[in-house]
């Protein structure tokens, strides 16, 4: 059965830099989801997001944004832009586990509270005309809470729901909770994505044989930390190219350097870095060493010294 394989929104790493190299050396992902547009009590779309969804500044197949409320009207200001965008489709996020959040009520605090649920997408599909797709976790302390919500959702014409199969409480520790995104699936009639800890080519056959209906799949932390791998469950391979590590410097130094004529001084672009290479580092042989060569780099010079060291390690 064909599939398509889906870039999971994470905030501070899959902005439009990131998606456009990833896309550029590698490939392998049909359709980005921007990180999540915030309003911090501001009716206006920051800078920040009109950035990272401008036109010009995306070179992939197929990015969908992204929201993040629990207010109609922040919704609605968001479809309102988005559209003047061209963008057809607003992807609304209850799927965000982190307490800073979940505490005002939105990400995956929200799924608990149907009814206010149904007054945002009732406005939404009354007002405007955009398509509304979710992303969401199956409840914040129980994974039943998702099921509550079903019969609202089914409403309205809700493209797919891309379901985190894991609660928001457990942020994302422990593993998924398979036997529960069963239980949505015999639920709904929505069209599901299933989205949770894909990691590997070998983990998603695996995910396949379990779900053979599901052909939409949505990769996450796996894809940061290994930008090949997209590409390869496309080609059902695991095996890496031979210059593996070559098209990884390339990928690499495109979005330092991206990053670096952007950040103001070192101490952005060494924090923005580190974000990465706390993924990157988990392919290295001697993860642990890895991670620790680029935290202790205190300065430029340094950081790409650690980075030549650390590929030292996997370049014969």
């Amino acid at each position: 059965m064909s599939f398509t394989l889906l870039s999971s929104p994470l905030q501070g790493f899959t902005e439009f830099r990131f998606r456009n190299a990833l896309h550029k050396y590698f490939g392998g992902i049909d359709t980005f989801y921007a990180p999540y547009i915030r309003f911090n009590n501001k009716p206006e779309i920051s800078a920040k997001y009109q950035r990272d969804l401008q036109l010009e500044n995306n070179h992939v197949p197929d990015l969908i944004p992204q929201v993040m409320t629990n207010s109609a009207d922040e919704f609605i200001t968001a479809v309102k832009y988005i559209r003047s965008l061209g963008y057809k489709e607003l992807n609304w996020n209850l799927g965000c586990p982190y307490p800073m959040v979940t505490k005002k009520g939105m990400g995956s605090g929200l799924i608990c509270d149907p009814s206010k649920i149904d007054a945002i997408l009732d406005r939404v599909h009354t007002e405007t005309d955009v398509i509304v797709s979710m992303k969401m976790r199956m409840g914040y302390l129980e994974p039943t809470e998702i099921l509550d919500t079903f019969p609202i959702l089914e409403k309205y014409p809700i493209k797919n729901i891309a379901i985190h199969a894991r609660i928001g409480k457990q942020l994302y520790k422990g593993g998924v909770d398979l036997a529960s995104f069963q239980r949505c699936l015999d639920t709904t009639k929505t069209k599901l994505y299933y989205n949770g800890d894909i990691t590997t080519v070998a983990g998603f056959r695996k995910m396949q044989e379990q779900f053979p209906t599901i052909d939409h799949w949505m990769i996450g932390r796996g894809l940061i930390a290994d930008p090949f791998l997209p590409s390869m469950i496309k080609s059902d391979t695991e095996v890496y190219p031979e210059n593996r590590w070559e098209i990884f410097r390339e990928f690499h130094d495109t979005i330092y350097q991206e990053y670096d004529d952007f950040l103001q001084g070192p101490t952005p672009i060494k924090m923005k870095m580190q974000g990465f290479w706390e993924y990157w580092s988990q392919t290295f042989p001697n993860p642990q060493k890895a991670f620790k060569a680029i935290k202790k780099a205190n300065n430029p010079r340094a950081y790409k010294q650690a980075v030549n060291d650390n590929l030292k390690t996997v370049i014969n």
